[in-house]
This record gives C-alpha cells, structure tokens and sequence, in this order.
C-alpha cells in the first residue's frame, strides 16, 4: 500500500513538474505584471494557485472523458499541445525586455489582475496544454478498475506539492529577481523559455510519433 501511494506520487510529480516548471511560470507572471504591488503579487499567487489545482484536478479525474467525447485522441492533444508550448516558448526567446513590459498592469487596476489570474497567467502560461495532456495520460495508465485508495491519495499529495512550488515561485518571482539583477534576471528568463520550447518540441514529437505508428502499413 506505501509502494502504491509512493509510486504514485513519484509518477505524477516527475511527470509534471518539469512541464509545468514552476520557476520559469513564475518569472513569465512576473514580466507580465511588474509593477503589482507585493499584497497584489501574494493574492495573484494564491488565485494562480488555486486555479492551477483545480484544472490538474480536472485532468487527472475526468480530462480523458472529456476527450472521448469529442473524439480527439491522446496523441492529437499532444502534438497540438506541443505546438502551443513550443510557440510559446519560441516567442519568449526572442522577445525582448521593452516587449515583455509593454502591458503592464498598474497597481491600482487590482480588478484586471484578478481577472488575468486565470487568463492567461494560470492557462496557458503555469498550466498550459502539455501538462494537461501529460496529466490526462496519467489518468489513462491507472487500473482499469479504476484508481484504488493509495492511488487516489498519492495523486491528492503530489497535487498539494506542485502547487505549492507554484505558489512560492509566482509569490516570490520579484525577490529573486532583485537577487539575480537585471543581467541574471534576463540570463534566467532566456534559459528558462528555451527549456519550455524544448518541452513543447518533446511533447510535439511524442504525439506525432505515436500518430505515424498508428498509420496502416503500405
């Protein structure tokens, strides 16, 4: 039963924490909205947070249903969720300082930073299409049966430990920004979307090797 729950949460952190990359989700926030004050940045950090919880919960719980019903395949949210991620990142490394800042959210239009927490700082730039194609994926491997009691907590602790690094890195993004200077802040920012566009290109190149495999033999 430990091996179960133990494994478990192993399985599901691995797999999304390195999609998700937190650190990196919490310099892009950061970039987006850099004149919120420290209270605006801490509530932006809790809404961000719960958002993110609720759609890996939905992913990992029902996001497979939801697929089969409209009839897109595993493969196909992969390479489509690839294409959105490297894109992404693809933009952030050519992008420069002055086109990152060039919305920037005033601290006294708190209503408009509540209402950007889910679009698009929780989806799609901290839980973007990859990782909720890496979640549904996991859904798919368990029992089929269905998931037992240390399957189900395993998922609920790994859940609690992602956004919890969600949290800190979207609470604390400034503060290691003003450690790093201007220089390290842009030396991160550039390392860090590079690495999103390799996942998106991961991603992609998954779903469309598993949709060449499934083609007929000629």
């Amino acid at each position: 039963m430990l091996h179960e729950f133990t494994a478990t949460l192993l399985v599901v952190v691995a797999g999304l924490f390195p999609v998700i990359n937190p650190p990196a989700a919490g310099f892009i926030i950061l970039t987006l909205v850099p004149d919120a004050t420290p209270a605006q940045r801490a509530d932006l950090a809790r809404r961000v947070t719960a958002n993110s919880f609720l759609l890996l919960l939905g992913a990992l719980s029902v996001g497979a249903y939801v697929l089969s019903f409209f009839g897109v395949s595993l493969p196909v949210l992969r390479v489509a969720g690839g294409l959105v991620i490297g894109s992404a990142g693809w933009n952030l490394l050519h992008s420069s300082a002055d086109e990152k800042k060039a919305h920037p959210v005033p601290p006294e239009e708190a209503e408009n930073l509540r209402e950007r927490a889910f679009y698009p700082l929780t989806l799609p730039i901290t839980v973007g299409p990859g990782s909720i194609a890496v979640a549904i994926a996991l859904a798919t491997g368990w029992p089929g049966e269905g998931p037992a009691a240390p399957h189900v907590a395993g998922v609920g602790v790994a859940l609690l430990l992602l956004c919890a690094s969600i949290y800190l890195c979207v609470r604390y993004a400034a503060a290691v920004e003003r450690v790093l200077g201007a220089v390290g802040s842009r030396v991160a920012m550039r390392l860090f979307a590079f690495i999103l566009f390799c996942i998106g290109v991961q991603i992609f190149w998954l779903g469309l090797s598993e949709l060449l495999r499934s083609l007929p033999p000629r």
